[in-house]
């Protein structure tokens, strides 16, 4: 069974070469008029779509997975709408391919042009989320790479049908339908295969849980680009405005805990930490916060608070500070200055995102220089740190790498560049 999953997922390899060359050389007309004929045959394909999601979430529930995995499976109209209007984004979006990033004549006559192009085929891997299905097939497209999507087992039945419709989409504008392809078996040696597909893949995406990525990071051929934790600090400095840092830091945690860039730990200076704990923290344990504090910050907790919200108030303990909860838990730390606040980030947290809530222009400064994340944030929510809030569309996901691409990854870092380079005749 092995073998014949091998030889599946290579012929899976060479079609999305094939694609990817006629991908390469799409016209941005041709490319864009795909992507509308995605979103429109995703919204025509709904109640489809919507069934197979049900299955899903009926499996997940019989498996225990929690709210927040639930959260991330569940698609409904609104959302699939959302995913066709991210689409159409995509659709109106700048063609990454072709841009000359750098060009320059050299003394002998030779021109150079430094100009990006598609990486090739991209292989991701991913957990849960089935509307990655269609974020990853068509930012793909969209930089002319093919795209081989390898899901989880608990949203199977939804990307095989969001899938499907994207391949229909894209048949219909006359692009290779092997542009997309999703690996139909949920088998984990599907990953070890891919992972060892370098002649296939020029790249591969794993998002999701730690272990998967510590996985694909361990066996791939090929370069990897990581997504990893999303442990998001925020730090309430001396000279925050206290109303300002409650409004952030309940968007942050309470909006969609179930997500990367929420808020996972408060750092509250010593300055103002008493008066924040008898108004700001009342408000997130109002909306069912559990708060897993230090021992100082539990003594400076007012008794009418402990009182009221006792089963909400823990003490923490220090792997609470190295911990992505995905749920309405935050964990709290007193800290004196932006220098202990930055430290406790730098080695507690995953390099994701993370705010500083200050008036305090220089502490700002210091703080967003310092804080070795993909995203630091000045008196903003670390909600925004999502392609579509950057004004990118849909994203690939939010890269905590550092090379190649770093943040939330939109069309640009779904290319590469190569240098053409025409002369008259000279010679070395």
């Amino acid at each position: 069974m092995a073998n014949d999953l091998t030889a599946e997922l290579h012929l899976i390899g060479e079609r999305a070469r094939s694609a990817a060359r006629i991908l390469a050389l799409a016209s941005p007309k041709a490319k864009n008029a795909a992507l509308l004929a995605m979103a429109e045959q995703l919204l025509a394909d709904a109640s489809e779509i919507l069934a197979a999601n049900a299955i899903d979430l009926e499996n997940a529930q019989k498996a225990g997975l929690s709210g927040a995995m639930l959260d991330r499976l569940r698609l409904d109209e609104k959302r699939l709408s959302a995913m066709a209007d991210g689409i159409r984004v995509a659709a109106s979006l700048p063609d990454p391919v072709g841009a000359i990033l750098k060009e320059w004549t050299k003394e002998n006559g030779l021109a150079f042009q430094k100009v990006s192009v598609p990486i090739g085929v991209i292989g991701i891997i991913y957990e849960s989320r089935p509307n990655v299905t269609s974020d990853a097939a068509i930012l793909c497209l969209k930089a002319g790479n093919a795209v081989i999507l390898r899901g989880g087992s608990e949203a199977i039945h939804s990307n095989r049908a969001i899938s499907a419709s994207l391949q229909a989409g894209t048949a219909k504008a006359g692009l290779p339908e092997a542009s997309i392809q999703l690996v139909q078996v949920t088998d984990r040696v599907a990953v070890r295969v891919l992972c060892s597909m370098e002649k296939h893949l020029d790249c591969i995406i794993p998002r999701g849980g730690k272990g998967l990525i510590e996985t694909v990071s361990l066996h791939a051929r090929m370069p990897v680009i990581k997504h990893y934790d999303g442990i998001c600090s925020i730090y309430v400095d001396a000279r925050a405005d206290l109303e300002k840092a409650r409004a952030i830091i309940m968007n942050a945690k309470c909006q969609r805990p179930g997500v990367c860039n929420a808020a996972e730990t408060l750092l509250l200076h010593r300055e103002i930490a008493t008066t924040f704990l008898s108004g700001g923290l009342r408000t997130l344990l109002e909306q069912g916060v559990e708060v897993r504090c230090d021992r100082e910050t539990l003594d400076l907790i007012p008794f009418s608070i402990k009182a009221s919200h006792s089963s909400l108030i823990k003490e923490a303990s220090e792997e609470d500070y190295r911990t992505e909860f995905l749920a309405l838990i935050l964990a709290l730390k007193i800290v004196g200055s932006v220098d202990e606040a930055i430290a406790h980030i730098e080695s507690h947290g995953s390099h994701h995102s993370d705010a500083i809530v200050t008036e305090d222009a220089e502490a700002a400064r210091c703080f967003q220089r310092s804080v070795d994340s993909a995203t630091v944030y000045w008196n903003a929510s670390t909600r925004f740190t999502d392609g579509s809030e950057f004004g990118f569309g849909c994203e690939i996901g939010i890269s905590t790498d550092k090379l190649h691409a770093r943040g939330p990854m939109g069309l640009q870092e779904l290319t590469s560049y190569k240098y053409l380079i025409s002369g008259n005749g000279q010679v070395r």
